[in-house]
């Protein structure tokens, strides 16, 4: 098997392109066209989104939180497909083990930038008191994936939280030091 393709994560919605092995630059969304190639990101309860087009064979591989949610990483992922010639209805993307609803819990430093980007977040929050609101950052991105144009019938979620499964997560919010990795890699054309 070929060295894996990473990027040095920074929590914002740059891409990088893929070819080879080894670091392909600091970047938030992996790309590659590349048939075999493994391509990884890494995460601790951020969201790993997947997303490939099987017409054009391109992948691309997203490390999103809610920074990179306030960012726009994955229309971000979205677009980078396009930019290779995909098509966003053609696209089929998957959200991997990540912080649910249940676990993530945020503050007003988190909610202002999320209104700042995306307007009203109440449909994403319940309120937990003394200023904190649990965030469902899966349904966001879901709606984000779809307001870039793809199918949300072509969207799978595992909606596996990290914080309620440490028996198979590792988890940032539960002080777990480890984190999780997200291969994937488009097979040989066939």
């Amino acid at each position: 098997m070929p060295a894996v393709a990473f990027a040095r994560q920074v929590h914002g919605a740059a891409a990088a392109r893929a070819t080879g092995g080894g670091s392909a630059g600091e970047a938030d969304v992996l790309l590659t066209t590349t048939a075999g190639l493994p391509a990884a990101i890494v995460t601790a309860d951020c969201l790993p989104v997947v997303l490939y087009d099987p017409q054009v064979r391109a992948l691309a591989l997203a490390h999103v939180g809610w920074r990179g949610t306030v960012g726009g990483t994955a229309r971000a992922a979205v677009q980078a497909l396009a930019a290779r010639g995909g098509a966003p209805a053609r696209i089929v993307a998957a959200i991997g083990p990540s912080i649910g609803p249940c676990c993530y819990e945020v503050d007003q430093a988190v909610l202002d930038p999320l209104r700042a980007a995306l307007g009203p977040v109440e449909p994403w929050i319940t309120p937990r008191g003394d200023g904190r609101w649990l965030l469902d950052l899966w349904a966001v991105n879901e709606a984000e994936l779809a307001r870039a144009g793809v199918d949300p019938g072509r969207i799978a979620n595992a909606r596996l939280c990290t914080a309620c499964r440490p028996d198979l997560f590792h988890s940032h919010r539960k002080g777990s030091p480890g984190r999780l990795v997200t291969l994937a890699m488009l097979p040989a054309a066939g």
